[in-house]
């Protein structure tokens, strides 16, 4: 499995290249954008980010001192505008107690006694919390999203109805444990997932078809 995934990653990096993610300019504004981007699309989220950005917003001390209907109103573009602000603001909450609202600091706490605090900041499951530690934090935690699962339980590198963290767990433990490989591979893999490996998948073209050779995809 480990060099089907190398040889994964090296198909995917030869066709689109590196695809320097997450598009933010600090950590904090990765954070926030992991939680606007629930249930929409980047697009939408984006805007939102924009909005926040104008009204010098993204900083963490800054934020915190909005009122939910407030900040709702700038990430309304987002959706769901009033949860999403309630979870901005405990997310934020979290890391101005935890980290000072600095992001970096969390760099070195042990890393599973952090994701369980995480966990239970109301609104952040394993995804979001996933993405803020691999992109925001620099910690090698694989993003196991709805992508990944697809394409690779295509290959039948995954188990067709995997659940989250048991494909999370098996990447990490068939990886070279860099966060700059699970940041890229996972990148790759949305891009791939996007153009090819849809929910009505287009293989002409697609540059894993060879990995299919001998193989019949599901799905």
């Amino acid at each position: 499995m480990k060099r089907r995934l190398i040889r994964l990653y090296s198909a995917l990096h030869a066709r689109y290249g590196p695809q320097s993610w997450w598009p933010a300019r600090t950590p904090f504004e990765v954070a926030v954008g992991a939680v606007l981007t629930q249930h929409t699309a980047w697009s939408q989220a984006a805007r939102a980010i924009a909005n926040l950005r104008a009204a010098r917003r993204l900083e963490p001390g800054r934020l915190a001192r909005l009122s939910t209907p407030a900040l709702g109103r700038l990430i309304r573009p987002a959706g769901t505008w009033r949860l999403k602000a309630r979870r901005l603001l405990a997310m934020t909450d979290f890391l101005l107690k935890r980290a000072g609202g600095r992001l970096e600091r969390l760099g070195r706490a042990p890393l599973e006694p952090l994701r369980g605090e995480l966990l239970a900041v109301p609104g952040i499951g394993p995804e979001t919390a996933d993405a803020i530690l691999l992109y925001a934090v620099g910690r090698p935690v694989f993003v196991a999203d709805a992508y990944t699962r697809r394409v690779l339980s295509r290959h039948r590198i995954v188990p067709g109805h995997g659940d989250y963290e048991a494909v999370r767990r098996l990447l990490e433990a068939n990886l070279p444990r860099d966060p700059a490989v699970f940041n890229e591979l996972h990148a790759l893999l949305v891009a791939v997932a996007k153009s090819h490996c849809r929910a009505r998948p287009h293989c002409e073209g697609c540059p894993l078809r060879f990995d299919l050779r001998g193989r019949r995809p599901r799905g």
